[in-house]
């Protein structure tokens, strides 16, 4: 398997390494190749006392990312007529601030 490794400088001499997707598995080293390679021995060790599963997980226990009006986002990527009414909403809105101030 093959993983990314995001490697930046801290300083001069000293450079952080981190495998992406895993949040828990940074490294440090006096050079990039240190915290590479330290990187990769903590990865190596993770994998070897656990696993990947795959679980499935039906639509509604996902919750829809824990907000309910989340299952109507991108319901009109494909409307044609949704620039005309966005704009048709703005000059409502537009109008009824000029109501308000007057």
């Amino acid at each position: 398997m093959q993983y990314q490794i995001f490697v930046q400088s801290q300083s001069q001499h000293s450079f952080l390494a981190s495998v992406v997707g895993m949040s828990n598995l940074t490294t440090e080293g006096k050079t990039e190749e240190e915290a590479i390679n330290k990187a990769k021995s903590a990865l190596e060790a993770q994998l070897a006392r656990g696993k990947f599963v795959s679980v499935e997980v039906s639509p509604e226990k996902e919750s829809y990312l824990f907000l309910p009006q989340m299952k109507y986002a991108g319901i009109f990527a494909n409307d044609p007529s949704f620039d005309d009414f966005m704009e048709r909403l703005r000059l409502i809105r537009q109008e009824a601030n000029q109501e308000v101030d007057e």
